[in-house]
């Protein structure tokens, strides 16, 4: 399991970062000491998410997060009504997936189930 994950988003903007990844299950929690003056944190069971305060955030061309969303449909569906352009993806592993973008331009995918052992 992958511990954290650091992605880079504007101080101002972290709130609507932050209420992206709470419709994917992430709930915000405290940095330790004086790492909260340089970032946010979010996470769901023992995944972090960590937003870096950057003044120009850089967002990966390619490289993506890749969350397993238990409840694929009704996430999809939270994610539309918020106003988030959700792309289907190729079935991979005999599940679907998706890809949506974060408020700070972060691609993530949404996968329905994990890859095989």
């Amino acid at each position: 399991m992958i511990q954290h994950v650091s992605l880079e988003t504007r101080r101002d903007e972290v709130d609507v970062e932050l209420a992206f990844w709470a419709l994917l299950g992430f709930e915000p929690v405290d940095p330790p000491g004086t790492l909260a003056e340089v970032a946010a944190w979010t996470q769901r069971a023992g995944t972090q998410i960590h937003l870096l305060f950057a003044d120009d955030p850089v967002v990966p061309p390619q490289g993506h997060v890749a969350v397993v969303a238990e409840q694929y449909a009704a996430t999809l569906e939270r994610l539309g009504r918020a106003g988030f352009a959700v792309q289907p993806g190729d079935e991979q592993w005999g599940a679907p997936r998706s890809f949506v973008r974060s408020p700070a331009g972060h691609r993530v995918e949404l996968m329905a189930q994990p890859p095989p052992a």
